[in-house]
């Protein structure tokens, strides 16, 4: 039998003129660099591959140093991508190549929501015709808004509404995976890989499933090989029978900055003392309130961005066991973590393919689940999906979709103005000392992501926690319900939202302990006492 062990430049020739490539990755972890690194390379050097699509069901890189996705950004090389996020960037610095391209309409684009494009490669590889759920409707992915087009380029429709006993359910179309890029820890002879230093074992297993039993081809990277009958049979996460090309990268990291945790791994549980606090910031105080929303047992997924430090901000209150935190990539229990290298968690209690993890949460498994938000409007309505004035910023849905589609309680969490806000706290009070460039609090989306109307027919509670206010959801639509000490409601909040400001009767102040730089010192979350 001939070695299935390549080089990177040799495996990337598995992929022909049109195929559809899939390929892993979670921003800063498990991307398949090398691999990708080379497909660049031999279209820049021969032309070809050509027109392919790519299917990213999650953002790969980081645009600080993990290329990712960015490789197949070229004209030529690629005609569609089908991602469930995209790489984003701060607003200061220049766009990921990807989405530069989608929005000037080279490429043609879709924005799926990331479970059901995970689910979708299980269907695919099942030869089944395609995904019929509701995580979608009512939203920018309801092909009666937009279909999840990301640009002017992008015509064809991906996604159907169908009627099946008297409801409405969206149909995601399956096709045909040409190729998968993959990644694991280790690989034998045979192509059978384990993926014991990873924090999440994402969809591996769906993807190389879905191009084998497309006549396709699975290239799979790995940071060492081992001889065949080494690897513990129960430890193999992608049999070797679906894996054509083991490509060996012995500098692949753990994730953006980790070059391997074992606590994130599994392998060690580290001490909580250790854990970093999360310095005070407003960034903090949007997190310590979004904390106090959470009850003791829950079992809380937690998003990107200001939603990710709530867990720090558990740990540093001796709170930790109280909640289950998950992650939609596969981690429960344990601290997720934030950033870059969002996707993972510290002492995780169990870690589970994400695929599995997507259908618990989008079934309503857990009591909470706390997102971002970069637009709200007067009924409550969210954007997270699209900001046209910083479209590099903020590209994508990613599992948002998915995770607040049945969760009994949605916190949302995020500053009330964005680009280069500035404020100070002290002795328990907030000053804002300069409002950002971009209102979040507007009079219509540029992107609907988030259906409140949808979200009160399923009897679902909504706050949306900022760093001077809390609203809540209500049938009239968005009522401040907290204002925090130091903040005018005339001065600080009506002048950067676009909308009316409709006042609880019961409006009080937001807890003073949010805005001090000690601990709050909370001693249950049963009451938020």
């Amino acid at each position: 039998m001939a070695s299935k062990i390549m080089k990177a430049e040799e495996a990337v020739q598995l992929i022909k003129d049109e195929d559809t490539v899939s390929v892993c990755g979670i921003i800063g972890a498990l991307v398949p660099e090398k691999v990708l690194t080379a497909l660049e390379k031999i279209f820049l050097e021969t032309g070809t591959p050509r027109h392919l699509t790519a299917v990213f069901p999650v953002a790969v890189g980081d645009v600080y140093g993990i290329g990712g996705a960015d490789h197949l950004a070229h004209e030529g090389l690629i005609k569609r991508v089908i991602g469930g996020s995209y790489v984003t960037a701060p607003a200061t610095s220049k766009p990921p190549k990807m989405v530069e391209i989608i929005y000037q309409n080279r490429v043609e684009g879709y924005n799926f929501p990331m479970g059901v494009l995970m689910d979708l490669h299980r269907e695919i590889a099942a030869k089944r015709p395609g995904l019929i759920t509701q995580v979608g409707l009512k939203t920018f992915v309801d092909p009666r808004v937009n279909g999840a087009k990301m640009n002017e380029k992008t015509k064809e429709d991906l996604i159907e509404v169908i009627q099946f006993r008297g409801k409405e359910y969206l149909f995601y179309k399956s096709f045909p995976i040409d190729a998968a890029i993959i990644r694991g820890t280790t690989a034998d002879e045979q192509g059978n890989i384990t993926m014991e230093h990873e924090g999440s074992f994402s969809i591996m297993l769906y993807l190389a499933m879905a191009a084998h039993n497309c006549g396709g081809k699975v290239i799979a990277q790995v940071k060492r090989i081992t001889s065949r009958g080494n690897l513990n049979p129960q430890l193999v996460k992608v049999p070797g029978i679906l894996v054509d090309a083991i490509v060996i990268d012995e500098e692949q990291k753990q994730a953006t900055g980790i070059t391997y945790d074992p606590a994130v791994s599994g392998e060690i549980k580290k001490p909580l003392g250790k854990m970093e606090s999360v310095p005070l910031s407003i960034e903090k105080v949007a997190a310590r309130r979004a904390l106090l929303e959470l009850r003791s047992g829950d079992i809380v997924n937690l998003g990107f961005g200001i939603p990710s430090l709530i867990s720090p901000v558990a740990a540093e209150e001796n709170l930790i066991g109280e909640i289950t935190f998950t992650i939609e990539h596969g981690a429960v229990g344990g601290v997720p973590l934030s950033g870059l290298q969002f996707g993972a968690a510290v002492n995780p209690e169990a870690i589970i393919e994400s695929g599995a993890q997507f259908d618990f949460l989008a079934g309503g498994g857990i009591d909470a689940a706390s997102m971002a938000f970069a637009e709200v409007d007067g009924q409550g309505n969210v954007n997270v999906s699209r900001l046209n004035k910083f479209p590099h910023v903020l590209s994508g849905a990613g599992g948002f979709i998915d995770i607040l589609h049945n969760v009994r309680r949605i916190i949302f969490c995020g500053t009330l103005t964005a680009g280069g806000i500035q404020a100070e706290i002290s002795g328990g009070q907030l000053k804002i000392v300069q409002e950002g460039k971009v209102i979040k609090g507007v009079r219509q989306l540029q992107h609907r992501t988030f259906d409140a109307g949808f979200a009160l027919e399923k009897g679902q509670k909504v706050i949306y926690v900022t760093e001077r206010a809390v609203f809540q959801l209500q049938p009239e639509g968005l009522v401040l319900t907290e204002v925090a000490p130091g903040i005018d409601i005339q001065r600080d909040i009506a002048p950067v939202v676009q909308f009316e400001l409709k006042k609880s009767a019961a409006l009080k102040e937001m807890d003073a302990r949010l805005f001090r730089p000690q601990p709050m010192g909370l001693k249950s979350l049963s009451s938020g006492e």
